[in-house]
C-alpha cells in the first residue's frame, strides 16, 4: 500500500540506463503514491513524454547517445517538466552546469531513496506554488525595468528592442526574486531560499555563476551593472521596477 494517498498523483519519469537502479527508484516512488514510468535513454524518454503529461523527470547525466545535460537543456527550452539530475560525477562544476542548464535540483550518486524522495517532494511543491502564483497573477504578471519586460506567467524576458532573451530556470528564479525586492540587498542565503525553495544543498558558487550570466543578459545602454555586488553582504537590483 502506498504510504501517501494522493487525489491526483504526480507523474514522474525516471531516465537511467542502469536497469536495476531504475527499477529500485521506480518501485520506491510508486510505494509513496506517485505514478512512475521509466526510460533507458533519450529516445525512450521522448516517446514517454509524447504519450502523456509528466510533472517531473529524474534524469541521469551519463546516458548512452544524447547525454543528460543536453537533454536537460532541450527540455527546459521547450518549457518541459521539472527536472532532478542525478550523476556519479561529484565535481562542483558538473553540478553548477546542470543547474545552469535548467535543472531544478541535482543529486550525486549514490543517493539514498529517502533523500531522493525528499527532493522530489520539494521540487514538485515549488512547481505547484509557482503555478498557483501564476494563476493568481494572470492579470498582473509583467515586470518592466530599463526597457526590459519579464512576463512571469510565460517566463519570457524581452530586451528593450523587443527580442527574446533565453533564461535558464535558475536565472528566471533569481531575476524574479530581484524584481520582487528592487533596491534591497539580498544575501546569498536569501537568494537561495527565494530561488530554490530553501534547499540547503545549493552551492553559493551556483548562485554567483548564475548572477554573472544574468548580468551579461541585462546589460543596459549605459553599460552599467543592474545587479550590484556588496562584498560580504550580497547583491542589490539597481533599477526602478514597474508593474501594471
Amino acid at each position: 500500500m502506498p504510504s501517501e494517498l494522493q487525489a491526483h498523483p504526480s507523474q514522474i519519469l525516471v531516465v537511467d540506463d542502469d536497469r536495476e537502479l531504475r527499477e529500485q527508484i521506480c518501485g520506491y516512488l510508486v510505494e509513496h503514491g506517485y505514478q512512475v514510468r521509466a526510460a533507458a535513454d533519450a529516445k525512450a524518454m521522448d516517446e514517454a513524454l509524447s504519450g502523456s503529461a509528466v510533472d517531473l523527470v529524474i534524469l541521469d547525466v551519463m546516458l548512452p547517445g544524447e547525454g543528460g545535460l543536453s537533454i536537460c537543456q532541450r527540455l527546459r527550452r521547450a518549457g518541459g517538466p521539472a527536472i532532478i539530475m542525478v550523476s556519479a560525477m561529484s565535481e562542483e562544476i558538473d553540478r553548477v552546469l546542470g543547474l545552469e542548464l535548467g535543472a531544478d535540483d541535482y543529486l550525486p550518486k549514490p543517493c539514498s531513496p529517502r533523500e531522493l524522495l525528499a527532493r522530489v517532494r520539494a521540487v514538485l511543491r515549488r512547481r505547484e506554488e509557482r503555478d498557483s502564483r501564476s494563476d493568481r497573477d494572470a492579470g498582473d504578471n509583467v515586470y518592466r525595468f530599463l526597457g526590459f519586460t519579464l512576463d512571469v506567467v510565460r517566463r519570457q524576458l524581452k530586451s528593450p528592442n523587443g527580442s527574446a532573451i533565453l533564461l535558464t530556470a535558475g536565472e528566471f528564479s533569481l531575476l524574479s526574486a530581484f524584481l520582487e525586492h528592487p533596491g534591497r540587498i539580498l544575501s546569498r542565503d536569501q537568494l537561495i531560499d527565494m530561488a530554490r525553495g530553501g534547499d540547503p544543498d545549493v552551492f553559493d558558487r551556483a548562485i554567483d555563476v548564475q548572477i554573472s550570466r544574468l548580468r551579461r543578459k541585462l546589460k543596459s545602454d549605459d553599460d552599467r551593472d543592474v545587479i550590484r555586488t556588496y562584498r560580504g553582504a550580497g547583491y542589490l537590483f539597481d533599477a526602478k521596477v514597474q508593474r501594471p
